[in-house]
């Protein structure tokens, strides 16, 4: 199962525009040790939204905070984090850090949102992982992993936290409001 990440980051940028108004510098947090292939999607994405880029590097969360500091300081106007698990297990302090910088931030899975972070879209990962059970039961009646053919994910999740818009002072569109799958209210 691909998570497809890299192609979903042009829609993320998008989505910062839509709610930030006159965003011209986004910041990507990023794991060095990671791969390249999203940081180099973004950076296509990036070029055909007019956004400048500024990449952040924090490989653990003991760099989380000096990082948010570094975005600051290069005056982005938003934050784009790289997922990775590293990441996901500490997004209630990407999350806390975020709000002690007032730094709009768009992630990759709800969960983020769900734990106060403003806007996320991405793959649904309970539907990924229902998928990938059918994979499982093939593997276990004998079929080949590699013979199995990758699939792209179908559904996506676009979920948006009207708490914090309010804390960081914006006012989400009427419009994204409609296209949102859940509204934290």
């Amino acid at each position: 199962m691909s998570l497809a990440t890299a192609t979903l980051r042009g829609k993320q940028l998008q989505l910062l525009e839509e709610v930030v108004p006159g965003l011209a510098t986004v910041a990507v947090l990023w794991n060095p040790t990671g791969p390249t292939l999203e940081l180099d999607a973004l950076n296509v994405a990036a070029r055909s939204l007019n956004l400048q880029l500024q990449v952040v590097e924090a490989r653990n969360s003991s760099e989380f905070a000096a990082a948010f500091a570094e975005a600051r300081k290069r005056r982005a106007g938003a934050l784009l984090p790289q997922g990775g698990s590293v990441y996901f297990a500490n997004r209630t302090r990407l999350v806390a850090l975020a709000a002690e910088h007032r730094m709009p931030v768009i992630y990759g899975v709800k969960e983020y949102v769900e734990a106060g972070g403003l806007i996320a879209y991405g793959v649904d990962l309970g539907d990924s992982a229902r998928r990938a059970a059918t994979y499982v039961d093939k593997i276990l009646k004998g079929a080949r992993a590699g013979d199995l053919p990758i699939e792209q994910p179908t559904k996506f999740e676009l979920v948006v936290n009207l708490n914090t818009a309010k804390a960081l002072g914006l006012a989400i569109p009427t419009s994204l409001l409609l296209r949102a799958d859940k509204v934290i209210r």
